[in-house]
């Protein structure tokens, strides 16, 4: 299954936990950056038509229903069995959710982090949980009922009871899909750059410590299990039939064409990337010079290991993958991180937490 992934880096704010190649730009660059995303789409030689579309940012939702229809109008494969949106909540208006609908988005994924308002409040979002329910409503009466609902462990301040409270939010929201992240500490973002330095701002020192976040994030397991929403893979949960098609392909190493800043593309055999800079992705197209920054063969023996094993179901491996590996699987086999179930091969649930000590043997072996 092939799909589509289209990059929006804008937002109205940079998030203090955010680390992706996104951030808040002038509207004229916005507008330009637009035209050429148009204009990668318009040039690309379509090898298949796509099943699946996401948009994400950046916050897509900044996107104008007149720039956002003819764009997704130059896309073969409509109906798609999935089309996906990024929303920042407090942004979703009617008018907004009817075009999405026409343009044949039938998913949005709210980058909702924390439905508690002081942890809201450090991340530099400006929602409220009312504001989120009152979004989900607008959406599902528009005929947009594929709702994910994103949230962080280990946001500043976070602690058991006020992760409970994020958790009954979900609950009494009914939301199919959830994706669950712990907060990586690393420099890409101002939060994790300051944890490192040892600084105070952004609620730094209030940061749970690494057990703190593995106790939230099991807490995530356990609650939404319960509401018949399941982990089928490390940072997602849905109810069944509500996994997200497009990110699936990812980790089954399906292709996909990525347009855009800091896009990536995957054809089976190689992997690409645009530059990373929407000014100067713009300035590119708009001089008729190649947008690629990186291009290198996929390593499918690696890979098969590395993105396989972050899904619930695991991994078949074949017989010459089960000779090469046969020495880190069987050890961690034996430490309790990895199950081995007839032909297949998954993580347990402590080899989930200590997931990227066991990719990274994979990756070296």
């Amino acid at each position: 299954m092939a799909g589509v992934y289209l990059s929006f880096p804008f937002c109205a704010q940079k998030c203090t936990f955010c680390n992706f190649a996104s951030g808040v730009g002038p509207r004229v660059l916005e507008e330009r950056y637009l035209t050429a995303l148009g204009a990668e789409v318009a040039a690309f030689e379509w090898p298949w038509a796509p099943e699946t579309v996401y948009l994400g940012g950046g916050s897509p939702n900044r996107i104008p229903p007149a720039g956002l229809l003819p764009l997704l109008a130059a896309i073969p494969g409509q109906p798609w069995r999935e089309a996906t949106i990024e929303a920042t909540p407090g942004a979703v208006t009617p008018e907004l959710a009817r075009a999405w609908r026409e343009a044949g988005i039938g998913r949005v994924s709210l980058g909702v982090q924390s439905f508690v308002q002081a942890e809201i409040a450090g991340t530099g979002r400006k929602h409220t949980a009312a504001r989120v329910a009152e979004e989900v409503a607008l959406l599902r009466g528009a005929g947009i009922g594929n709702i994910n609902i994103d949230l962080i462990a280990g946001l500043p301040g976070q602690t058991a009871e006020s992760w409970r409270e994020s958790l009954d939010w979900v609950e009494r929201l009914s939301a199919p899909h959830v994706s669950v992240y712990m907060f990586e500490i690393d420099q890409d973002s101002r939060l994790g750059a300051e944890i490192l330095r040892g600084g105070a701002r952004y609620g730094a020192p209030r940061a749970p410590d690494e057990d703190a976040v593995a106790e939230l994030y099991e807490t995530a397991v356990d609650r939404l299990a319960a509401m018949g929403i399941p982990r089928y893979e490390i940072s997602n949960f849905a109810r069944p039939g509500f996994e997200s098609l497009h990110n699936l392909k990812y980790w089954r190493r399906e292709p996909y064409a990525g347009f855009g800043a800091d896009a990536h593309s995957f054809d089976g055999a190689w992997r690409r990337s645009n530059v990373e800079s929407a000014a100067e992705y713009v300035e590119r197209i708009e001089r008729g010079e190649p947008l690629r920054a990186n291009e290198e063969p996929a390593h499918p023996n690696e890979e098969r290991f590395f993105l396989g094993l972050r899904l619930s179901a695991g991994m078949i491996p074949g017989a010459d993958e089960w000779r090469r590996f046969e020495a880190p699987i069987r050890r961690f086999a034996e430490a309790g991180l990895l199950e081995i179930d007839g032909p297949a091969l998954r993580l347990t649930r402590r080899g989930v937490l200590l997931s990227n000590e066991v990719f990274q043997e994979f990756l070296e072996s």
